[in-house]
């Protein structure tokens, strides 16, 4: 959504339900001019996340699956990638055990000019080792929280784990987004120039989907010939105006 509100053209690849959370689904899409690539499963709704807001404005969430959970290479042929798309992925589609390897092997397929972006998400610790070691190897760029980077690269100072996810773990990466919160960010590149991008002070109401609109914004400035620096500032201020409302 982030990405479709800030001028990209943005399709939807992932299977949605039959059922009211899938209409629901649609509906939203249709109205953030999302279309949806892959027909709707005959057999089951889509699946459902409750985010439960505290008084500090962080999340605890209840979710269970759907048809979103579902994905074979058979149901993604329609979903064609052309020079200067971009494709994004999310941990979530590769936590399901029915729905991982099918994608992983899509993601593999991309032609080696298709930029694509990964966010591990907090079910990272879900994903197969295997499998998450074939998606960071095919990543362009990878955006991900403190916690997820750990997961992936060890702990250390932010500095450090971000150098080690480029070089052990995204060799054909142009870059890493490591994501703090209110912080900011701190934004490495393949040619070893990295930089701490501040965050926007703001009163939060709500952060849920903070790093979904910092991922969106991002790859949406860096589609318009916008410096991967200057993208980060800019991805900053969108997922800052986020949690306002």
């Amino acid at each position: 959504v982030a990405a479709s509100r800030t001028g990209m053209q943005v399709v939807f690849g992932g299977q949605l339900g039959s059922g009211p959370n899938g209409d629901f689904l649609r509906t939203a899409f249709m109205a953030e001019n999302i279309a949806t690539l892959t027909p709707p499963s005959p057999l089951m709704d889509s699946g459902n996340c409750v985010a439960m807001i505290s008084s500090d404005a962080e999340r605890t969430f209840v979710s269970w699956p759907g048809a979103e959970s579902i994905l074979s290479l058979e149901m993604m042929a329609p979903v064609a990638v052309a020079p200067g798309d971009w494709v994004f992925t999310s941990g979530y589609t590769l936590s399901y055990p029915k729905s991982r390897d099918a994608l992983t092997d899509w993601i593999e397929a991309l032609p080696a000019n298709i930029p694509f972006v990964f966010d591990p998400t907090p079910v990272i610790s879900d994903i197969p080792r295997s499998i998450l070691s074939r998606v960071l190897a095919r990543t362009t760029w990878l955006s991900c929280n403190t916690m997820e980077a750990a997961e992936i690269a060890g702990l250390g100072n932010v500095e450090a784990v971000a150098a080690r996810l480029l070089v052990d773990h995204c060799p054909r990466a142009a870059g890493v987004v490591i994501r703090a919160g209110a912080k900011g960010c701190h934004i490495r590149l393949a040619d070893g120039s990295a930089q701490t991008i501040a965050g926007f002070k703001v009163n939060a109401v709500d952060t849920n989907g903070a790093g979904d609109t910092h991922i969106g914004a991002f790859v949406s400035a860096l589609a318009h010939g916008i410096s991967p620096f200057e993208a980060a500032r800019y991805a900053n201020a969108a997922a800052a105006v986020s949690v306002t409302r």
